[in-house]
Formats: C-alpha cells, structure tokens, sequence
C-alpha cells in the first residue's frame, strides 16, 4: 500500500497524521485509546482498533484526491467534548504501509473508508444541532 501525506497536527512527541492510499482509503495515525466505556461503545471487532486525533488534523482531508464512493460505509467517527475524534477502523497490517510510518508506543494506525469525510462532517453537523 502506497501512502501520500496529507497532514499533520503534532504537539511534541505526538503525530496526529492522515494519508490517502493506493486502495482508495486514508490511514489515520493517532493516540491509542484506552477508554473502557469508548471501547465498549464501538464494539470492536478483532480486525479493528480505534485512534484518538485532533479535529484540526481532519482539516487537512481537503488535500486528498480520493473520491468519496457513495456506496463506501463510512468509518465510526465520534466527536469527544475535549476537541478530538475517536475514529474506528481497521488495523493496518500492511508491512509497506507501516514501514513508512513513525508509531511511538502510545500511537496506533486504523485504514477507513473514503468516506471519512462524509462522517466527520455528519458528527460535526450532530454535534453542533
């Protein structure tokens, strides 16, 4: 799997980041959450995991190329009351991928559908009704 960065919103030792990829998706590198009730609430399946990220960094999905596929399901996307996401997806395994990226021990990386963009604004738009 191919990677081209987007963006980055990155306090000191943190690295919030979001890629395209070459399978018509984004990879999401963020905080590891370790919230039990947010754990329990996205009922991960075994091949999933969950990121905490900024919402700044969300802003940088203006700069992709990918083509928001109706038919995509888009990814769990839940706003947090401390300026953040928690996104679901799916553990990224691919040796390529993950030999392009910097995963401190307090961060992991999920693969989402096209279609996070559609998701962010639709919790946005939840949240702010």
């Amino acid at each position: 799997m191919r990677l081209r960065f987007l963006g980055k919103d990155s306090p000191i030792d943190d690295s919030p980041t979001l890629y395209d990829t070459s399978r018509n998706s984004h990879l999401v590198q963020g905080w590891k959450v370790n919230d039990v009730e947010i754990l329990a609430q996205l009922d991960l399946d075994a091949d999933e995991t969950c990121v905490e990220v900024t919402r700044k960094l969300m802003s940088f999905l203006s700069k992709s190329d990918l083509i928001d596929n109706e038919q995509a399901e888009p990814p769990t996307v839940i706003r947090t009351d401390h300026d953040t996401y928690i996104i679901k997806g799916r553990k990224v395994t691919d040796a390529e991928a993950l030999a392009q990226l910097r995963l401190p021990d307090h961060e992991t990386v999920v693969e989402v559908s096209s279609a996070l963009r559609r998701a962010v604004e639709e919790q946005h738009a939840k949240t702010d009704a």
